[in-house]
């Protein structure tokens, strides 16, 4: 079946860091795309949203303490490690390029592999040692995604994902264009940035980002609302009490069997069990400032580093109490 080749939007050969991010909230970026559909283990929909949207805006370029960073840097190393691997040569695409059908869907490609039928794109990852973990089965499903994407853009075939594990290790997995997930990706992501045309927040998911994004979304105010009748929300409201109960009682219990096993170890830092073990250390000494004791040794210095922090939210459960309880 023959497709259509990407859009080359813009060049990126000379554009600055604030411009490409510009370009970017145009649409859904490859590294976007598991966010849009629900599948990305650091990002929600909803923080996705609020970017595209321009209630919040991407960090500041990445310092030394990022895995961003990193990958950034070490990009061209684990490109030409490709390259030394398996032969195939590779080359900057330098655009960002666009689906010619879906507008919406956008792509940077880190490199294209020339010369050779079977595979048209490489993506560099780098993981460090908990990222790597993650790579132990073979590609995570967000970075599937992201390649499936890109694939959709481009119209190719397949991608070789070349990943550089703990600074030591270079592996590199195909991924063949699956006809069937790229159908999906497009339902999924037209669905999802119907969200940020429409300016409609997509719902909140349980993740740490969603609560990220609704603690800045909504900062709060002293109004009032009533769902007495709203028959969901009142069903929702009795469940999460319900379930905030029930887990007070398992945590009482696990804290409980946590304390035995802890006297039963005594001083010992290990307890051997034919299903495992427990390791039970104490920490290095170490040392604090009094603030207390400074602040009224020398309140001048203190009040000269004294920063505003704002207030955050704080939610609570307060069910009625039945008759005759």
């Amino acid at each position: 079946m023959s497709r259509s080749a990407a859009i080359r939007l813009v060049d990126t050969r000379s554009m600055e860091r604030e411009e490409w991010l510009e370009v970017r909230n145009r649409g859904i970026g490859s590294s976007d795309a598991a966010a849009a559909v629900g599948l990305c283990p650091y990002k929600s929909q909803l923080e996705l949203w609020m970017e595209k949207t321009g209630r919040t805006t991407r960090d500041d370029e990445p310092g030394q303490d990022s895995p961003m960073y990193w990958g950034t840097l070490l990009e061209p190393l684990v490109a030409g490690a490709y390259t030394e691997q398996t032969g195939r040569k590779v080359r900057r695409v330098n655009a960002v390029l666009q689906h010619p059908t879906y507008s919406f869907m956008l792509a940077n490609v880190d490199r294209e592999v020339v010369g050779v039928p079977d595979v048209q794109i490489l993506e560099c990852k780098t993981a460090g040692e908990f990222g790597s973990r993650l790579w132990r089965d073979g590609v995570p499903e967000y970075v599937q995604i992201q390649v499936q994407h890109q694939l959709a853009v481009t119209g190719k075939a397949a991608a070789d994902v070349a990943v550089l594990l703990c600074g030591q290790k270079l592996e590199v997995h195909r991924i063949e264009r699956d006809e069937d997930v790229v159908s999906r990706l497009i339902v999924l992501e037209a669905r999802f940035w119907e969200y940020v045309t429409q300016d409609t927040p997509p719902p909140a998911d349980g993740s740490e980002s969603a609560a990220r994004a609704l603690r800045s979304l909504y900062r709060g105010n002293d109004t009032s609302l009533d769902f007495s009748e709203d028959a969901e929300l009142s069903a929702t409201f009795d469940g999460l009490v319900l379930l905030r109960d029930e887990i007070a009682q398992m945590d009482k219990r696990a804290e409980q069997m946590r304390q035995q096993l802890e006297q039963s170890m005594g001083d010992a830092s290990r307890a051997i069990f034919p299903s495992g073990e427990i390791t039970y250390r104490r920490s290095k000494d170490g040392t604090s400032v009094d603030l207390k004791r400074l602040t009224e040794a020398h309140p001048d210095l203190v009040a000269e580093f004294i920063v505003a922090r704002p207030g955050s939210r704080r939610f609570r459960l307060v069910p009625h109490q039945t008759q005759g309880a």
